[in-house]
């Protein structure tokens, strides 16, 4: 299974509180920067949102794509946090949230998956943390009778990026059609 997101967030962030709050400043302005400019965003605009240098930037992320993809392995553990801490009292509203957050990770984070190929080193992480806090709490509304058992959460997720992947006029159409996904799931 390779090393999970925890483990692989923990070993690229800096063990000095200094230089771990810059890291993390950087992290939180280039995603700002990249959900605001696009992936072109000037890596100076991103220092100085971030307060710090662009040497302090360059050696943390010596290149645009390095930057590109540990923001997105910390979206994705926000989102995989996020499902973790979600109640288990009402197993098909805990998977729907988790399912509409998806979303707007996905609708947010769509720029950086242009970098974050199969031959990432964090491809696989990413990919394993998201399945890894979904497939449970589908499993969880399956057996509340609450979902159709026919499918998997490989096939959720794929309608799901399929529904997202797409331009839409506005948020409502998106919403329409994330909605009928959600309709089609249920039991």
């Amino acid at each position: 299974m390779g090393v999970a997101l925890p483990e692989l967030l923990a070993q690229r962030r800096p063990h000095r509180a200094d230089a771990r709050r810059n890291f993390d400043a950087l992290l939180e302005a280039a995603a700002e920067a990249f959900a605001e400019l696009g992936a072109d965003a000037p890596l100076e605009e991103i220092a100085r949102r971030a307060g710090v240098g662009v040497a302090t930037l360059y050696r943390n992320f010596p290149a645009r794509a390095d930057l590109m993809e540990w923001v997105y392995v910390s979206s994705v553990d926000d989102l995989v946090r996020y499902g973790e801490q979600l109640p288990g009292e009402d197993p098909w509203a805990a998977l729907a949230a988790w399912l509409r957050r998806f979303v707007a990770h996905l609708g947010t984070k769509h720029v950086l998956l242009t970098v974050l190929t199969r031959e990432s080193s964090a491809y696989q992480p990413c990919r394993d943390a998201l399945y890894g806090v979904a497939g449970p709490l589908l499993e969880r509304a399956q057996q509340a009778h609450a979902v159709r058992t026919d499918m998997d959460i490989d096939d959720i997720l794929r309608l799901i990026f399929g529904v997202t992947g797409g331009t839409y006029r506005d948020d409502a159409q998106r919403e329409r059609a994330v909605q009928v996904v959600l309709d089609g799931m249920r039991k």
